[in-house]
């Protein structure tokens, strides 16, 4: 485990260069138990289960103020879709601003500190407020999201259980008078945004070279426990005005 989650933070683009090249020549008086490449891919199934309670452990508190978007997991190129067989009657096509993709969604909250509070992962064609109600089960207070939220099913739903959903208006709905401290955190909602982009890209939980679902699922805990250990997260950084108007929004 403790390997799996370091390659994530080591800054290294290839399991198999990590561990061969940085693993084998420098951490053999850690691990001096170590087995080959080869068979230590064999045995990373093994430690789904610890790697799944470890990152419960490790997810952040409910604040009151919280963001949730969904960033796809893309499995194989477009091009190869018909002869990937990994993933067959896993993934599935999806599509997002940028495109078509085939793969997974991660669906993710995060609380005003960058600190991950809930996540789900779905096939690619799940709309993205499906898993809202099972990702908020234990929020209260401010949910901040895009417009691919917008429901007045699901604003409902939330409100009865004490969060309040908030997202951006469509041009084609009338215009709502909103307070400013929702204007302002929803301006902010970019922050979510900026986690996702350092999970693909600090975190390498996406990539198209998996040979196996299980340990695709071992790779993307891994990441996501190895962003939890990062010193440094995107946070709001309230002034201290806004700090002020937090009891209000809570």
């Amino acid at each position: 485990m403790t390997i799996l989650i370091y390659f994530h933070m080591s800054h290294y683009l290839n399991f198999k260069h990590y561990y061969l090249e940085h693993v084998q020549r420098y951490l053999r008086p850690e691990f001096p138990g170590l087995v080959s490449y080869n068979r230590f891919v064999e045995l990373m199934p093994m430690v789904l289960p610890g790697l799944c309670f470890y990152l419960w452990s490790k997810l952040g508190p409910v604040t009151g103020i919280s963001f949730v978007d969904a960033t796809p997991i893309s499995v194989c190129h477009n091009r190869r879709i018909k002869r990937h067989k990994v993933f067959k009657g896993l993934a599935e096509r999806g599509k997002t601003s940028m495109g078509f993709f085939y793969g997974f969604k991660l669906h993710l909250v995060v609380n005003d500190r960058g600190e991950i509070v809930s996540f789900h992962l779905t096939p690619g064609n799940v709309d993205d407020r499906k898993p809202v109600p099972k990702l908020t089960k234990k929020l209260f207070g401010k949910l901040f999201a895009d417009r691919g939220y917008i429901s007045k099913d699901l604003f409902k739903a939330l409100f009865g259980r004490g969060i309040q959903l908030i997202t951006p208006i469509r041009k084609n709905m009338k215009n709502q008078l909103m307070p400013l401290m929702d204007k302002l955190l929803l301006r902010k909602r970019s922050i979510i945004e900026t986690i996702n982009d350092q999970l693909k890209n600090i975190s390498q939980i996406s990539h198209t070279r998996h040979r196996s679902a299980a340990n695709f699922l071992v790779n993307l805990i891994a990441g996501l426990i190895a962003y939890s250990h990062q010193p440094k997260k995107p946070s709001l950084n309230l002034s201290k005005s806004e700090q002020e108007m937090l009891p209000a929004v809570i």
